[in-house]
């Protein structure tokens, strides 16, 4: 029996812990690929928005009613792929997973 309760305290660590690095892990994703643009709390206000045309909208009105696979498309493929300006690059050299975690932390902020 406590072989089973070290066994589950393990996981739950382990899991815990993978969770944090994959937290980072989107996080750097988010401060290298995005935060330019889209500012370091999602508010369209990063230092780059002001060249932009349009500027960047806020998580929190552009990712309304939006699925997690509108965000992955938008953001793996670029904005004229979800009908949004080209001023939105691909970034077709993420992998599926860094997407994912992008998605959702992306979600985290709006």
């Amino acid at each position: 029996m406590k072989k089973m309760v070290l066994i589950a305290a393990g996981l739950a660590l382990t899991a815990s812990v993978a969770t944090r690095v994959w937290a980072d892990d989107a996080k750097a994703a988010y401060d290298d690929k995005c935060a330019s643009c889209h500012g370091a709390s999602g508010a369209g206000d990063g230092p780059a928005a002001a060249a932009l045309t349009p500027k960047p909208a806020p998580f929190s009105k552009a990712l309304a009613g939006k699925d997690d696979a509108w965000i992955a498309k938008a953001t793996k493929e670029g904005g004229p792929a979800v009908g949004l300006a080209a001023t939105m690059p691909p970034f077709s050299d993420l992998t599926d997973d860094q997407v994912k975690g992008l998605v959702a932390y992306m979600k985290s902020l709006k």
